[in-house]
């Protein structure tokens, strides 16, 4: 599981589960936000990095500016993935 290391790594599960709402939303509830949208990989990159609030509730996403893009990008597709 090389991308849950990335994501632990990163201390995203901090905050965040595969199937249940902590502080930020399960993954999978992203997975299904982001479902069909063509440019879902880029734009949760965009998320990612730039953090952000107000598309899951109040409390904001810390920007994860020193993540590199390939780590961004690594990220995005296995949360889109499903987390699994």
């Amino acid at each position: 599981m090389a991308n849950l290391a990335l994501a632990q790594k990163n201390a995203c599960m901090a905050c965040h589960a595969v199937d249940k709402k902590l502080v930020g939303p399960a993954y999978q509830d992203v997975a299904k936000k982001y479902a069909g949208q063509k440019d879902a990989v880029d734009a949760l990159v965009k998320s990612i990095k730039a953090g952000g609030s107000g598309k899951w509730g109040a409390v904001p996403m810390p920007a994860q500016a020193a993540l590199s893009d390939a780590d961004a990008k690594t990220l995005a597709s296995w949360i889109l993935g499903g987390a699994k």
